[in-house]
Order: structure tokens, then sequence, then C-alpha cells
């Protein structure tokens, strides 16, 4: 029986294409999940934002193209980091789901590959459950904790108690703040159409010029809306340039600036009604709370969060910036819980494009 695992993680659900790998050692002989200690070996990770910067938001063709012609080249990269062989890895994880359905057959069949020709196990994972992980594998963050997973693609409240119990509190009910925030770049004519862009632009900006709604924030529950905010911000785009037959500079960095405070001003909200019902439900007195995902990134947003978390005397954690994001470090971490557990798939492993997290989460 093993005594420590070397877990291979793929990733490559939307727009990045990365594989990373980890080390895990018991510290003791009973192959569970308790007792463990990890190290982070090796971590590749190549962007697409090139390939797609012309069109205002991922194109699946091109994404799928790109992962088929670079997922070997990041392997082979990986292994030369780490200084490994093909045979120094024990367990084969990969995103089985949710995310676009060519970027995860690349992921999927490249790991079906390395799995029946090596024999090592090929463990599915859901790439939210990744995130929803990540504070362990970073502040080694005990069971029970809350986690807001803010992204381009998914925002969601999740009380996380264990690989198999994570319940969602709350979700978006519309657009995910990520969408939304690069759609703002792209109204705007920014130089790039993404979420660092804006909060580039929004510190040389007037937070206060611009009254943006906070959809839902009289709701109470932790259920969250944007779509009205991203409605408000065209309309606003709109009368400047009919008014002045175009944007200044000035009037790209207050409305950035704005929207990034309405956006604050909305997972403040929200995130304290998350708190409260979170409270309710965690037999713990001191509660922790953590982020991950893309907007987890944004520093406006993250140390608002973590203000927040001080005064209500939370535990406050967050990823390193290179791990906000989708990478393979997290499918690594996580498919080596699952294998903990005693659970891998076999060669019928098909993607997952629509896999809720807390709906037959391990079942690939």
């Amino acid at each position: 029986m093993h005594k420590s695992i070397i877990a291979l993680g793929i990733e490559s659900s939307c727009d990045d294409t990365s594989i990373g790998i980890i080390k895990i050692d018991l510290k003791d002989e009973l192959f569970t999940a308790e007792g463990l200690t990890l190290e982070q070996m090796g971590l590749v990770t190549e962007s697409q934002d090139k390939l797609h910067k012309d069109y205002g938001g991922v194109v699946p063709e091109i994404a799928a193209r790109a992962h088929s012609e670079r997922i070997d080249v990041c392997f082979k990269e990986v292994l030369e980091q780490c200084n490994l062989e093909l045979d120094c890895i024990d367990i084969i994880c990969v995103t089985a789901g949710p995310g676009l359905i060519g970027g995860l057959l690349s992921g999927i069949n490249f790991a079906k590959g390395l799995a029946f020709s090596t024999g090592k196990p090929l463990i599915g994972v859901n790439h939210l459950i990744g995130h929803a992980l990540t504070p362990q594998m970073t502040d080694s963050l005990s069971y029970p904790y809350l986690i807001l997973l803010a992204s381009g693609g998914h925002c969601q409240y999740l009380a996380v108690s264990g690989v198999n119990k994570i319940e969602r509190l709350g979700t978006t009910i519309d657009d995910a703040p990520g969408e939304v925030f690069d759609k703002v770049a792209k109204m705007l004519g920014l130089p790039i159409f993404s979420g660092s862009e804006v909060e580039k632009y929004a510190t040389k900006g007037n937070k206060n010029r611009f009254s943006f709604p906070l959809p839902l924030i009289n709701k109470n529950d932790c259920d969250l809306s944007f779509s009205g905010l991203k409605s408000s911000v065209r309309r606003q785009v709109d009368r400047l340039v009919e008014k002045q037959s175009g944007l200044y500079l000035h009037d790209q960095r207050d409305i950035c600036a704005s929207f990034q405070e309405a956006m604050k001003l909305i997972f403040e909200n929200k995130t304290k009604k998350a708190l409260e019902l979170f409270s309710k439900i965690s037999s713990d007195k001191e509660m922790s709370f953590s982020l991950a995902g893309g907007v987890a990134a944004n520093k406006t947003i993250r140390d608002s969060l973590k203000k927040l978390c001080k005064e209500l005397n939370v535990r406050f954690s967050a990823p390193p910036l290179d791990l906000c994001t989708d990478n393979g470090l997290m499918i690594a971490y996580a498919g080596a819980k699952i294998y903990l557990e005693g659970k891998e798939d076999n060669m019928g492993l098909s993607p997952r494009p629509r896999w809720p997290i807390d709906i037959d989460n391990q079942k690939s």
C-alpha cells in the first residue's frame, strides 16, 4: 500500500490548458483522506487570451483546437519542471465537467490515453469541486467552511463539509460575475475584454460618479443577480455616446470604478447573508470563509470581503492569484481526495458539460 501518491491533474474545461502535479504524503500507514500533507510539485498553464481577444469571448471551436494542439506540450513541460518520468505518476485526474464539451473531450481523451498506456487509475473530477477544495490545498482549511466561487461561468456560495458533502446555499439566477466584467470591458471598448482590464481602469476612476443598481440585495437569501447591473451599464454607455458622440478616457475609468463598486457592494451584502445562513448549519464556533474563481483575483472585492470577515470574526482565506482561476493543481488535489475515498473511473468516462456540484457530484 502506498504511503504517498503523486497525482497528475489535467484541466481543459474552458480556455486555459493547465496541467499540475502534486505529491500527497500520508502521516500514517492507513490509506485514508485524513492525516495527509502535500507538496505542489509543478504547474504549467497556457492561456488562450490572444486567440479569443478579437471575438469578445471564448470561441468553443478555437478553444478545443488549441487544447488538442497544446495539451501534450504542457504535459512534457510539467514533467520536466518536476524532473519526473511518466511512470512516477500514480493517478491520472482530469476535469470531466462542467465546461465546453470540445475542451473537456481534449482533456479526457488525453487522460484516457495516459491511463490506458500506464495502467494507472483514472479519476474524473468536477472542476467546481476542484475550486471548492482549493482552500484545503493552499491554507489547510478544516471542514466545514463556506466558499464563494465566483468566475466567468459560475457564482455560488458553497458549504463544504467533505469531498461528498458540498451544499449550495446560493447561486446567480442569471449571469456569472466574471462574464459581466468581460462584457463591460467590451461595452467600453477597452484594449482587452477582461475583468482585469476593468479593474485596471477602475483604479483611476471615480466610483461615485455613477449609481448602478444592486439587484436582489433586499432579498433575504444569498442568491445573486447581475443582468440588471449589466444592462444599466449599457444604458449609461449609450447615453454618454449619444450625448458626446463617444466615450472619453475619464468616462471609461469612472464607469469601471462605479461598476466595480456596485459589484463589491453586492458581494458584501450577499456574503454577510451567506455567513448568517452558514452559521445555522455549522457546528463550529469559529467559522471559515474562502474565495475561489477568477473574480477572487479582483483586489477591491477580495479586500472588501476580507474586511467583512474581520468585522464578523470569521477566518478569511483566499488562494494565491495564480490558483484562483482554473488550474491543473486543483484538479490533481481534488482527484487525489476522491481516490482516497476509494473511487475511480474507467475508459467509459465521458464529458459532462453541465454538472451541478451538489447533485450526483462524484459520479462521472
